[in-house]
């Protein structure tokens, strides 16, 4: 697929956060969220369904933390094959029948143990753990894969070559989470935005974007920065404002109207993708599409 074609024809709508939909109907954290996939499909079809409806172009499975190593942590490491291709069929079945001309991304994140010189992990195994996933998506089949939350450029750029290497004609989208600092945007890990795009498009992503950890209003002067990086698009995915404790909740209170003023103004930015992450619904993603419309009309 010709993703940045696609793009040239206009901007795509991504979704919004799966994690925060998946808690209003009754995830607990501390769970394993890809095991919804079998255990409740029926939510999970929910969700991506309202996202659809919404008018995102692309939907994520529900995989983001669906590699071996990470689902260890839950006790479900052997079921990595079968909690990926769970989750891409939920999605893929359903645009399929509702939604045709639809996309759905397999959703990759990060691994969840630290590679040297901050951890002990082996790159190998992270490597390997990233290609199980990405080939269990490829086979059940996913459009593209979106790989997101990177702090870790080494990481990054396993999880990159890895879903390269199986994803064939697919597109390999890959966006790191940089926070604002004194010297401009950082990941936690300290990479820069220049060194994310530098090392990423030479492993064989096919756009390096940002989501995740800062608001819509503070991602805002890092698009034209990263779209100018990858040769005149990028994409992005921010947070519904900053997180805040209520009753030992995680709010976000970004109001859809207020979130979609600004994301809609990514496109003359640089940004091919928009879309939402944490803290973000179907509502959001609605509102950006209505934003995104006005923007296109001129109104």
């Amino acid at each position: 697929m010709d993703l940045l074609a696609r793009i040239a024809q206009g901007t795509l709508l991504l979704d919004g956060g799966m994690g925060s939909e998946l808690m209003r109907r009754g995830f607990q954290p501390g769970g394993c969220p890809e095991d919804w996939n079998v255990s409740r499909p029926e939510d999970v079809v929910a969700i991506h369904r309202a996202y659809f409806a919404a008018g995102s172009d692309i939907v994520n499975t529900n995989t983001f933390g669906g590699s071996s190593l990470k689902l260890a942590s839950y006790g479900a490491g052997t079921r990595a094959v079968e909690l990926n291709v769970a989750g891409a069929r939920l999605a893929v079945e359903l645009r399929d029948r509702e939604f045709p001309g639809r996309l759905v991304a397999g959703d990759m994140g990060p691994c969840g143990h630290l590679l040297a010189p901050m951890g002990s992990a082996d790159p190998d195994e992270v490597a390997a753990s990233f290609g199980e996933q990405a080939g269990a998506l490829v086979d059940a089949g996913v459009d593209l894969i979106n790989i997101e939350t990177m702090f870790d450029l080494s990481e990054a750029r396993l999880a990159v070559e890895a879903a390269h290497a199986v994803a064939g004609e697919r597109p390999v989208l890959v966006s790191m989470a940089f926070a604002v600092v004194p010297k401009g945007y950082r990941t936690m890990m300290g990479v820069a935005p220049e060194a994310a795009v530098s090392a990423l498009r030479a492993a064989g992503a096919t756009l390096v974007g940002c989501n995740c950890e800062i608001s819509a209003e503070a991602m805002a002067a890092l698009v034209p920065e990263l779209a100018g990086l990858n040769g005149g698009v990028t994409y992005a995915q921010p947070n519904a404002g900053q997180p805040h404790l209520v009753d030992g909740r995680t709010v976000y209170d970004e109001t859809p109207e207020h979130f979609a003023t600004v994301v809609a103004t990514y496109p003359s930015q640089g940004a091919g993708i928009v879309g939402g992450c944490c803290g973000t619904t179907p509502a959001h993603i609605s509102a950006v599409g209505r934003g995104l419309s006005a923007h296109r009309h001129g109104t």
